[in-house]
């Protein structure tokens, strides 16, 4: 990470190797049915954050890799170049990462941004590129992977593994999920406060207007409410200052110079219609944000 950037808290002044030694924030909340009884459900509803500094460079979501078939932002840092946090392909593959609390990174660890960009051009399937990953989990520093195939025809399957937690991956249920910085659906308050969030406009989306429950959506990634005090980030980043970890209490995050810079919302919806809307802050300003949105259908 960059020096000299620092966060002034309390009493201390603390560089920002120290307080943010784990690296990128970011939360995830999803729902996904692949056989929804009715065509107006949706068969994946994923909102999204990522945290960062925001002086990182990145590019913002565009279509990329062989046949430009690959939707992601792409971190531009040097030495991790082409990486990225969140993306889907028009074959139906998509990937998201977080990031895992631990007390210190290994500057010598590979970028973990690579996971989510090589299951995108891969032709593995999700569970076995999951396989592959966690044979290999130990040259990373802490990471949570999700990892899809969203397929019209065979039906989707959603798999995830995490390398501080179980040896294998693990093939998810259809259902509601939240994955923060601790391993799937860790009751972080703020992750049950944001999945409680996500589940009300969830349970409205078949009557509402996309634009409507994407703009709600959005809403419950910008909520700046503190879930305090949480006994469990407290325990999992022990080694850490308080105020520091107060800092991230909420679904989105706000400090000076880090903080959520990214928040996106995927559906897809009974036939394959994929809308992957993007809300990106604009020139490190917290007061400056551009939205796009794509679409396009699965050709799975």
């Amino acid at each position: 990470m960059d020096q000299g950037t620092c966060i002034a808290l309390v009493d201390h002044v603390i560089p920002c190797e120290q307080s943010h030694p784990w690296g990128p924030m970011c939360i995830i909340f999803f729902k996904f049915d692949p056989r929804p009884v009715s065509k107006n459900a949706y068969r994946l509803i994923l909102a999204a954050n990522r945290d960062e500094f925001y002086h990182r460079p990145s590019k913002l979501a565009g279509f990329w890799g062989n046949n430009s078939e690959i939707l992601s932002g792409l971190d531009m840092e040097e030495g991790k170049e082409g990486g990225t946090w969140l993306g889907i392909s028009t074959r139906g593959k998509l990937a998201a990462l977080t990031n895992y609390l631990q007390p210190r990174l290994d500057p010598d660890a590979r970028g973990r941004g690579e996971l989510v960009a090589h299951f995108l051009t891969t032709d593995m399937d999700s569970l076995t590129y999951l396989k592959k990953v966690s044979a290999e989990g130990h040259l990373y520093n802490g990471f949570n992977l999700i990892a899809a195939d969203l397929s019209t025809e065979k039906g989707d399957v959603v798999c995830y593994y995490g390398n501080r937690g179980d040896p294998e991956p693990v093939v998810l249920a259809p259902g509601t999920y939240g994955l923060s910085n601790a391993l799937l659906e860790t009751p972080w308050r703020k992750l049950c406060f944001g999945k409680q969030l996500f589940l009300a406009v969830v349970e409205q989306s078949q009557a509402l207007p996309k634009d409507d429950l994407i703009a709600q959506l959005l809403d419950v990634l910008n909520n700046d409410e503190a879930q305090l005090p949480d006994p469990a980030i407290e325990d999992q980043g022990r080694e850490y200052v308080q105020p520091i970890l107060s800092k991230y209490a909420a679904v989105c995050v706000r400090c000076p110079h880090y903080g959520t810079r990214t928040n996106t919302v995927i559906l897809v919806d009974a036939d394959g219609h994929v809308t992957f809307t993007e809300r990106s802050m604009l020139d490190k300003d917290p007061s400056r944000w551009e939205t796009t949105t794509h679409e396009f259908r699965l050709q799975s």
